[in-house]
C-alpha cells in the first residue's frame, strides 16, 4: 500500500508534531546517534567492495570479516595521523587569530591614510576573522572524536552489513508475499551505494591533491586541510569553498600574499579539474539537488549533529530523495528537492 502525503487540518498538525518530536529526539541521542549514522555510512561506502569479493567466490562472513578490518585500519590510520594535527591547529588557532587581527588592523589603517575612514575597533567586534577556521577546526575534531569510539562504530557497521545478506528475505516476508517485487528497492540502494563509493574516490583524490598543494607550498597541517578538502568535498556548491579558506588564510599568515595567492589557483584548479570534468564523467546522471536544498539541509543536520551533521547532512538528502521517488505518494516532494528544470524558450 503506498504511502501518502499528510493530510490538511488534524492530520497536517499530527504529521508536524510527530515530526518536531523525532528531531528533538535526534538532537538528545546525538551522542550514540551519530557514532551509528557514521557507520551506516561506512557500511555504504563498503557495499561496493563486499559484492566485488562475493563475485570472486569468496564466503559472505569472510568478505564482510575483510571489509570490516581495512575498514577498522582506515579508521585508525585517520584518529591517528589527524587526531594529533586537529589537537595541534586548535592550540595555535589564537594565535593565528591575533595575527589575522594585526593584518586587518594594519590594512583599515592603510586605508584610514587614503581618505576612507574606518572605525578598526568596531569592524573587529562585527567580523569573526577565524570563524571558518573555527568550522573547519571542529568539524574535523568533531569527525575524530566520533571514529575514536571505534567499538560502536565497527560494530554496528559489521551488523549492517550482516543484516543487508538477509534484507530481501525480510521484507518479502514483512510484506506477506514470496514473489514481491523488489526492484524499486535493489534500483535506490544501488544509486545510493554508487553515488557514495563514486563520490568518495573523488573526495580522496581531492584530499591527496590539496596534501600535496600544502606541502609543496610550505602549509602547516597538509594532513588536516587534506582531511578537510576530503570531508566538505561531500559538500556540493559551498564545500570545496569552505575548504579552501583556511588554507588560503593560513598560508596568508606564514607567508603573505604571494603564497596565499598560489594556495588559492591551485586549490581553484583542483576544483575545476575535479568538480568540472571528473566527477561530471564519472557520476553520469547526477541525483540531483536543489542549491537551496542542499544549503537548509547543511544548516538543519548541522544544528541537529553538529559538525558531522553537517558532514553527513547531503548523502541523508540523496537517500532521503531516492526513497521518496521510489514511493507514488511522496514522489512529489523528491520533485520539490530536486534541480528545477531548464526555463523554456518562449
Amino acid at each position: 500500500m503506498p504511502i501518502r502525503p499528510p493530510q490538511t487540518g488534524p492530520h497536517a498538525l499530527f504529521f508536524l508534531a510527530a515530526f518536531v518530536i523525532v528531531v528533538a529526539g535526534f538532537r538528545e541521542a546525538a551522542e550514540l546517534i551519530v557514532p551509528v549514522m557514521l557507520a551506516l555510512f561506512l557500511a555504504l561506502l563498503s557495499l561496493a567492495p563486499l559484492r566485488r569479493l562475493q563475485r570472486l567466490g569468496m564466503p559472505s562472513p569472510l568478505a564482510i570479516a575483510v571489509v570490516v578490518t581495512g575498514a577498522t585500519l582506515i579508521v585508525l590510520l585517520i584518529s591517528a595521523v589527524i587526531g594529533r594535527s586537529v589537537t595541534e591547529f586548535q592550540q595555535t588557532l589564537p594565535l593565528y587569530q591575533e595575527r589575522l587581527d594585526a593584518m586587518f588592523t594594519n590594512a583599515l589603517s592603510w586605508l584610514n591614510g587614503r581618505g576612507l575612514k574606518l572605525d578598526p575597533a568596531k569592524l573587529l567586534e562585527s567580523v569573526d576573522s577565524t570563524s571558518i577556521m573555527s568550522l573547519v577546526g571542529d568539524t574535523a575534531s568533531g569527525l575524530v572524536v566520533a571514529l575514536s569510539n571505534l567499538f560502536l562504530v565497527i560494530l554496528s557497521m559489521a551488523f549492517m552489513l550482516f543484516e543487508a545478506q538477509t534484507m530481501a528475505g525480510k521484507l518479502r516476508r514483512a510484506m506477506q508475499d514470496p514473489d514481491a517485487d523488489l526492484s524499486a528497492f535493489v534500483q535506490a540502494g544501488r544509486h545510493v551505494t554508487r553515488y557514495l563509493a563514486i563520490k568518495a574516490w573523488i573526495s580522496l583524490i581531492t584530499g591527496l591533491l590539496a596534501i600535496v598543494l600544502c606541502l609543496a607550498l610550505g602549509v602547516d597541517f597538509p594532513f588536516l586541510w587534506g582531511l578537510v578538502a576530503f570531508l566538505f568535498n561531500f559538500v556540493p556548491n559551498i564545500g570545496a569553498v569552505i575548504a579552501a579558506i583556511p588554507p588560503i588564510l593560513l598560508a596568508l599568515i606564514e607567508h603573505g600574499t604571494g603564497s596565499a595567492f598560489l594556495v588559492l589557483a591551485g586549490y581553484t584548479i583542483i576544483g575545476t579539474v575535479i568538480g568540472n570534468m571528473l566527477e561530471p564523467r564519472l557520476m553520469g546522471q547526477q541525483l540531483g539537488l536543489s542549491t537551496l536544498v542542499v544549503f537548509l539541509s547543511l544548516l538543519f543536520w548541522g544544528w541537529v549533529w553538529g559538525p558531522v551533521g553537517m558532514l553527513l547532512s547531503v548523502p541523508l538528502t540523496v537517500v532521503l530523495k531516492l526513497v521518496l521517488e521510489h514511493s507514488e505518494g511522496w514522489r512529489w516532494l523528491a520533485v520539490l528537492l530536486g534541480p528545477g528544470d531548464e526555463p523554456r524558450a518562449p
